[in-house]
């Protein structure tokens, strides 16, 4: 695949920073040498900036993990922005591959001990575009994905959710299909279908101003815990970015049914995670 010159000049001006992270060629050919807890309750967020991208949570045992990407000369790049886009770091080699041939390796999970697992992919830009050579990718792998047909949900051992530039309407049309959508807040009241939307996310700061000061107001907590409520009468998981990355609002979020923890800190939130409960949960 031809790579464009200005990808390529860009690429070269990130070169040093690319490197005080990690060799991207290197961190995804190799398999973590642990076998962790695995914790469903964990989101890894931008898990492509840590130094091993998607090992580094593999490794804390994390159950989701997120890509964001940008279609560049018909490849799907991961980065948080156009000026981070280094055309070795591909969603195929970064993630794809490497949770397929996990999923190999353990006989049909991404850990030894089977749990359920979440690639959250959020497109930057251009998402009618991405649509079309994502979901032929993800066919290219199958069964390794969920799968939605209609009203008919097929479980497999990843299940690949699309946040950022959402393909709506593409997806909505599309009944037989290797992923889903990461839906807004909106989607609960408007209650969309969970086989559309099996997960739910939103900003924390605009719906929340405690940011882990204190206690959490009575108010705040009362929202919080209807907007769960709601979501798990929905049959939908619910998740909020942005958040204070602190242990006294991961708490606040677990002890209310929140279904993903939001973080960048992996080790912390897996020692915090692991000390409220032995398995992680």
């Amino acid at each position: 695949m031809t790579i464009s010159r200005n990808l390529l000049l860009n690429w070269t001006l990130v070169t040093g920073l690319a490197c005080l992270k990690t060799n991207a060629a290197d961190s995804v050919t190799n398999s973590p040498t642990s076998n962790p807890v695995p914790l469903t309750r964990a989101h890894a967020h931008n898990d492509y900036e840590h130094r091993r991208p998607l090992l580094d949570a593999l490794d804390c045992g994390f159950c989701s993990v997120e890509a964001d990407i940008f279609l560049v000369d018909g490849q799907l790049l991961v980065a948080h922005s156009r000026s981070g886009l280094n055309p070795e770091r591909t969603l195929d080699r970064m993630y794809l591959e490497p949770l397929v041939q996990r999923v190999k390796d353990n006989h049909g999970s991404v850990y030894p001990r089977s749990a359920p697992f979440t690639l959250l992919i959020d497109i930057k830009e251009n998402g009618n575009g991405i649509y079309s050579l994502l979901k032929e990718k993800l066919h290219h792998f199958a069964p390794t994905w969920t799968h939605f047909s209609g009203t008919n949900v097929t479980p497999g051992a990843i299940t690949v959710v699309l946040s950022g530039d959402r393909p709506t309407e593409l997806v909505k049309a599309d009944t037989d299909r290797d992923c889903a959508l990461d839906g807004p807040i909106e989607a609960l009241e408007q209650n969309w279908p969970p086989t559309l939307a099996p997960l739910v996310s939103d900003s924390w700061g605009p719906t929340f101003s405690w940011r882990g000061n204190g206690s959490f107001p009575s108010d705040q907590q009362g929202r919080l815990t209807r907007l769960v409520q709601q979501a798990h009468a929905q049959g939908r998981r619910l998740r909020f970015w942005a958040v204070p990355d602190r242990p006294e609002v991961w708490g606040v979020l677990h002890r209310s049914g929140v279904d993903l923890v939001n973080t960048d800190r992996l080790p912390q939130l897996r020692d915090f995670l692991l000390k409220l409960n032995s398995d992680g949960r």
